[in-house]
């Protein structure tokens, strides 16, 4: 009889970059736990952890999983942690600039279940590898103290927190047909509507399928910065793309990037930073799309979606030649061959009587960020042949 768990798919993700550079850069004593909500059924799991964007290795002193409190509804006795090990050993450390991969832990989980991985950092520690993501499946804590094995974290030494540090990846070992879908791009994409995916994916029953979020704000195609101001924005997509599509079971990627290369430049004479020069064509665009995407992932054999840009009519730094460019990119993206089809985000959140502008309750406020009603629609629009 043939073994109901035989493949290896990555059933939770996020991309790793550089943290915002502010004064306090290091931890310690300290406690960081993210509960997982389980896409699959399973019967093992390993964890990438990733210190890509660090400049110092960091000393994980031990880690764990566990089926969370709020699965279990039950009290500490009940809270049983599984070390998760390192060549057998319970401490790893992870070089600057490198991701490492864990010992394959066994742990039966069942689709739908709440677990927690949880680490303790009791060095000094870097906290310079990670991303911020938001939505209602996205965050996690962190306490001061060791409470990595604790069933409940105590409230007086904790904090929420929408940073996800080293942790990177979760692969579970499951069954054959199950597979992972990857969502990459920027702050668009690092907020809410994957989430919201997710959770269409189990209202309506396409549970074959995880939803993986390879993110980070402010990340453009073409170009990165080298300054500790804006250094949270990330890498480039030349060197992200290749590194972010290491996806156990990855069948097809949706790619909405590119809205950053448009809006940033404003001239060295208000940001040396910033300068003119870094303002692309929209033929800029789609031949680093090309050149960096699509090649990358027909090599990897994946499918690969387009994502149209968002409206951005009242964005700070709009004018119309942007937007020409946007919307001519936008083009490209909803009719290249290039793509195995569209994912037309645009057309989901702009108005009716205006396409410039987001619709009626769909703008957050700053003319560039949709709201969480607008992060529904985009979720509803992915089309079900990426789902099934």
């Amino acid at each position: 009889m043939p073994e109901k768990f035989s493949k290896w798919v990555a059933c939770w993700g996020n991309a790793t970059s550089i943290t915002d550079r502010k004064e306090a850069t290091y931890a310690k004593d300290l406690t960081l736990r993210y509960s997982i909500r389980a896409c699959f059924s399973g019967s093992k799991l390993c964890f990438h952890f990733s210190n890509l964007t660090g400049t110092e290795s960091v000393q994980i002193n031990e880690a764990y999983i566990a089926k969370s409190a709020q699965s279990l509804k039950a009290v500490q006795s009940s809270y049983i942690p599984c070390s998760i090990t390192f060549g057998g050993k319970i401490s790893t450390s992870i070089p600057a600039g490198e991701e490492i991969l864990s010992d394959e832990i066994p742990f039966e989980v069942t689709a739908g279940e709440i677990f927690d991985v949880s680490m303790y950092f009791g060095n000094f520690t870097q906290m310079n590898a990670g991303t911020a993501i938001t939505g209602p499946l996205s965050g996690g804590k962190f306490s001061y103290g060791n409470f990595a094995k604790s069933a409940i974290l105590p409230d007086n030494l904790t904090r929420k927190t929408n940073w996800i540090y080293f942790l990177n990846t979760i692969d579970i070992l499951t069954e054959e047909k199950n597979f992972a879908l990857v969502c990459f791009g920027d702050s668009i994409t690092a907020q809410d509507w994957p989430d919201y995916l997710t959770l269409r994916c189990a209202r309506e029953g396409y549970n074959n399928v995880s939803i993986i979020r390879r993110a980070v704000s402010g990340t453009r195609i073409l170009r990165e910065y080298s300054c500790i101001t804006y250094a949270a924005y990330g890498l480039k997509g030349a060197t992200r793309f290749p590194i972010e599509m290491n996806v156990a079971g990855a069948r097809s990627v949706i790619v909405q990037h590119g809205i950053n290369d448009i809006i940033h430049p404003v001239g060295v004479e208000v940001n040396k930073f910033r300068p003119w020069s870094d303002m692309p064509t929209a033929d800029d665009l789609i031949n680093g799309v090309r050149s960096l995407y699509i090649t990358h992932a027909r090599k990897l054999g994946l499918k690969i979606y387009s994502g149209t840009l968002l409206p951005i009519y009242g964005w700070r730094t709009y004018n119309e030649n942007r937007d020409f460019i946007r919307m001519a990119f936008n083009e490209w993206l909803r009719t290249a061959a290039d793509f195995d089809g569209c994912v037309d985000f645009d057309k989901a959140v702009r108005g009716h009587d205006d396409p410039k502008r987001f619709a009626n309750n769909f703008d957050s406020g700053d003319h560039l960020h949709p709201s969480a009603k607008a992060y529904e629609a985009m979720a509803e629009c992915v089309p079900e042949e990426l789902l099934k």
